[in-house]
């Protein structure tokens, strides 16, 4: 369903996406926030001696619709994140499997692996051996000889998201044991803060488990990836390593919750 505003054209998502309304805010203004975004990334990136290119940018798409994916990836973003799998197939069967490459941020139910399989390129949220496990077993059954993915690893202390650190190395040689998964680095998300300075202790954090788990030769790729920092934190997370930054609301606007439907 959608309307109109004085910004541009918006989309009202169904209750089953969590009954709010999201206003796509105009190409015109996505191309500036990823422009300021980008500024932003090449100066968290230079104060930390790196490239601003070891940094991926991912724009959170999570509620918002097709027309404001397609704006931002007018202005060159590739990569596009999503939280809910059946929000994203949505997305994904309207613009092209090969418009982006897609990206699973948020938590991935057993029952929705498959779809994941079929939909995503890069899931950040592998937390368990079962999941794990179930993930190799549907890529096999569904002839996907490769799919990308990250741990997500509980480094606050809340046990409701992530694998805690004392578990990480078990799953990490199981994933290193698969055939079909590509086990590439390590995800968090760390208390949110007014002040960004304290979720670095968690990005350093993330930081030393990653370089642990490449001693032991682990990971599948050369380079591991940490995706870490958003919004209101991501340039500290690039400062202390992240590759993989996750913005939406910077980019996109903020998200109406609450609006009857």
């Amino acid at each position: 369903m959608y309307g109109k505003n004085g910004y541009g054209v918006f989309r009202i998502f169904p209750a089953l996406f969590g009954c709010f309304r999201v206003c796509y805010i105009g190409s015109v203004t996505i191309a500036e926030n990823i422009a300021e975004i980008r500024r932003r990334i090449e100066a968290a990136a230079e104060r930390a001696g790196r490239k601003a290119d070891e940094v991926k940018l991912i724009a959170v798409s999570k509620t918002h619709p097709a027309e404001a994916i397609r704006a931002a990836a007018a202005v060159s973003v590739a990569s596009f994140g999503e939280n809910k799998v059946q929000e994203g197939e949505t997305k994904i069967v309207e613009l092209g499997r090969s418009f982006a490459e897609w990206h699973l941020i948020g938590h991935l139910q057993s029952n929705k692996a498959r779809k994941a399989v079929q939909f995503f390129d890069v899931v950040h949220t592998v937390d368990s051996i079962d999941l794990a496990n179930r993930l190799e077993r549907i890529c096999v059954e569904e002839g996907r000889d490769s799919l990308t993915v990250l741990v997500q690893v509980n480094v606050s202390g809340d046990p409701r998201s992530g694998v805690a650190s004392a578990d990480l190395a078990k799953l990490a040689e199981l994933l290193h044991s698969c055939e079909r998964l590509r086990f590439a680095g390590l995800m968090t998300l760390p208390p949110f803060f007014d002040d960004p300075e304290k979720a670095r202790p968690y990005f350093q954090e993330l930081r030393r488990l990653g370089d642990e788990l490449a001693s032991k030769h682990l990971f599948h790729t050369e380079r591991f990836e940490l995706s870490m920092g958003m919004t209101n934190d991501f340039e500290v997370a690039i400062e202390e390593g992240a590759t993989m930054v996750r913005v939406g609301t910077a980019i996109f606007g903020e998200r109406e919750y609450g609006v009857s439907i």
